[in-house]
Parts: structure tokens; C-alpha cells; sequence
């Protein structure tokens, strides 16, 4: 209590500029109590109900969370997604670094590549999904046609089970130019000096780099992991454009999954549920990649 009235005015003219702030900043806090925090309470409460949008909810308890554990479906779909965010995110990662090393480097038309690897990240996600559609269908698709001309065999990149996800995993690598640019703005921040010292002692580019180049970009590593991991369990635009989730429900991850429940089906009830337990393990491969990466990231003395 003693705490809650230090935090509150307490002359008349402190309540008057307390007031006068919160009018300023009632447009967003209405937006925000509108648009967010009412529809997470509302998904939270259909949930633990069985709500098809035009019957009342029926209160079923947990038996959504329950029956999680017997749908074969579920199943598909989390290992699916598993699979997806465990290899995806930290080979975007590698990528990104791998093409900002590159462009952070003395190379011809440095500015031009710079804005070649970039593009792919301002591209409408649509525009993406139908070039690499272009590009990867068996019939007419630019690289399948290479390939029979230069008297290889096709590869059913989107159209087998086997070669789906790792297409996606491809585009996903090609596609890393925000993460890109964060990694080059920190290789540019990375002192000379410590490169000069390096090369005096002998110490080849490898050694350069992955001594002082990885220990001084560690932050931004763990950055970008946690974000390519979060997004990770929630990708969906470019599986369903390109396949709806196919073939054979390859490429079913766990946001196309909840979009079916929620509007093909219509089953409000589970998705809530789904979008739930999806939070909760973004929450806890969160937390787990902040508690095991103490170790390996260098903050420069910094108390964390």
C-alpha cells in the first residue's frame, strides 16, 4: 500500500497532469483494452468451450486441452512444426550471417549486392510464394526445365512429400535479408582494432572470425534466433499459398492447423485452444534459449 500511494499524485495539480496524460494517451488505451487485451480474455474463455459462432459457447472445461492428447491430427501437425522451427530458424540465422559477412566485406558493386539480398525482405510474401511456385513446378518450372536440359531428372520440389519442407527450408534461407541487415550493422560496429591485433599474432580469417567476429555479433545472434523462432511456430502465409498445408499434409504446420479449426471448420472453441498451447510453447522455447544461452553470448562486461 505504502508503494501504490508513492506511485500516485498527490497534490492537485500532480491529479491534474495524471489526468491530463491519460486523456493524451486514452486513444491507445482504448485501442489497447479493444483490440487486445478483450480478445486474448475472450480467446482464453472459448477455450474451455465448444463455440461455432452462431450457437451459444457450452463450458467443457479442459476437455479441449485434453483431447489434444488422443487427435492423431495434432500429432501430424506439432511434429511438423518441430521439425520446422528446429532446423529452419537456426539455418536462416546461419544464412543471414553467412551473407552479411559477405557483404560487410571488400567485394566489386558492394552496394548493389547489398541491395539484391535485401529485396527478397520487402517482397509481398504472395509475390514470393508464385515465383518459387514459377520456379519449382515439375512441368514448367524454370529449374525443373534446366535440369532436363542439361539431361538431369526433375525433382518434384512442391509436389512430393519428401522434398516439401525442405523447398521451404530453401526459400526460407533466401529470404533472410532483415536479419541481414541487423547482423551487418553490428559487423560494421565491430572495432578494427581487435582484427589488426588478431592478424600481428598470426591468426588467419577463420580464427578472425570465429574469435572475434562471433563473439561480438553473439547478441545479435540470440536475437535474431528467438525472433526466427517465434515466427517460426507461427508460419503460415507462404505454406498455404503455395500448397494449403500439401501434399499429403507435409507442409501442415501449426498456424494452417489452427486457421482450418477456426475458419474451414468453425470450431472457435478448439482453435482457442490451439492458439493457447501455441503460446505456451513460444513462451517456453523462449525461455529455455534465454536460460541456456548465458554461456555463449558475450555482452562485453555488460551486467545482465
Amino acid at each position: 500500500m505504502v508503494a501504490l500511494r508513492r506511485l500516485l499524485p498527490a497534490t492537485q495539480r500532480e491529479w491534474r497532469n495524471f489526468l491530463l496524460g491519460i486523456g493524451f494517451a486514452s486513444p491507445w488505451i482504448i485501442g489497447f483494452l479493444a483490440f487486445t487485451i478483450f480478445p486474448v480474455g475472450s480467446a482464453l474463455y472459448y477455450s474451455f468451450t465448444r463455440y461455432d459462432l452462431v450457437r451459444d459457447p457450452v463450458w467443457l472445461g479442459v476437455q479441449n486441452y485434453v483431447a489434444f492428447a488422443d487427435d492423431a491430427d495434432f500429432r501430424l501437425v506439432a511434429g511438423n512444426t518441430l521439425w520446422w522451427v528446429l532446423l529452419s530458424s537456426p539455418l536462416g540465422v546461419f544464412s543471414a550471417f553467412l551473407m552479411a559477412l559477405l557483404l560487410n566485406s571488400r567485394i566489386v558493386f558492394r552496394s548493389f549486392f547489398r541491395a539484391i539480398f535485401f529485396f527478397p525482405a520487402i517482397v509481398p510474401v504472395v509475390v514470393t510464394a508464385f515465383v518459387w511456385i514459377f520456379l519449382l513446378n515439375i512441368q514448367y518450372g524454370a529449374i525443373n526445365s534446366t535440369l532436363q536440359a542439361w539431361g538431369f531428372k526433375t525433382i518434384p520440389f512442391i509436389s512430393s512429400p519428401d522434398w516439401m519442407k525442405w523447398s521451404l527450408v530453401v526459400i526460407h534461407m533466401w529470404s533472410q535479408g532483415a536479419a541481414m541487415v541487423i547482423f551487418l550493422a553490428t559487423l560494421q560496429d565491430v572495432p578494427k582494432s581487435l582484427y589488426e591485433a588478431a592478424t600481428v599474432d598470426g591468426a588467419n580469417a577463420f580464427r578472425r572470425m570465429w574469435n572475434i567476429t562471433v563473439p561480438m555479433v553473439s547478441p545479435i545472434i540470440l536475437f535474431n534466433l528467438v525472433m526466427s523462432f517465434i515466427s517460426g511456430f507461427q508460419y503460415f502465409t507462404l505454406p498455404w499459398i503455395m500448397t494449403q498445408g500439401g501434399p499429403s499434409r507435409s507442409a501442415e504446420f501449426y498456424a494452417i492447423y489452427l486457421y482450418r479449426n477456426a475458419f474451414q471448420w468453425f470450431r472457435m472453441g478448439k482453435a482457442s485452444a490451439l492458439a493457447w498451447v501455441l503460446f505456451v510453447l513460444i513462451l517456453l522455447f523462449t525461455y529455455l534459449i534465454f536460460r541456456t544461452s548465458g554461456r555463449f553470448v558475450y555482452y562485453a562486461g555488460a551486467t545482465r
